[in-house]
């Protein structure tokens, strides 16, 4: 019978239990990911919701609206790459590589942006 290479598993069949230990990592790294998702919806929910009017019209609406996008497609993503990740260590093949850093950086480099373009236009405070 001949051996077959890491990472040529090609079904069910193929897959092997990973250290439990990697398994618990990537389940709290996709906690980790849901909380810093829920902050930044929460943050924007209170954008919205609380913060005192901007002298532009929707400001608060402009700042808070891609939060909470933001934030909700944190949480979509971290559930995928939990995913590719389990399958990834269940076929004995490398860990897929995250965008999830970036992402979260270009989104609050965004968001950080609107804010102070908003800001520069407040009328006295």
């Amino acid at each position: 019978m001949e051996e077959q290479a890491p990472g040529s598993a090609t079904g069910p069949e193929d897959e092997v239990e990973p250290d439990v230990r990697f398994t618990y990592a990537n389940e709290r790294t996709f906690l980790a990911w849901n909380r810093t998702a829920l902050a930044i919806i929460a943050t924007g929910v209170v954008v919205v919701g609380i913060l005192p009017k901007f002298s532009v019209d929707f400001g608060r609406r402009i700042l808070g609206i891609p939060m909470i996008l933001l934030g909700a497609f944190i949480s979509w993503r971290s559930l995928g790459e939990w995913r590719d990740n389990e399958e990834a260590m269940r076929h004995e093949r490398p860990l897929p590589r995250s965008n999830l850093p970036r992402i979260l950086t270009v989104g609050v480099v965004i968001v950080a942006l609107i804010a102070a373009v908003l800001a520069a236009f407040q009328h006295g405070a």
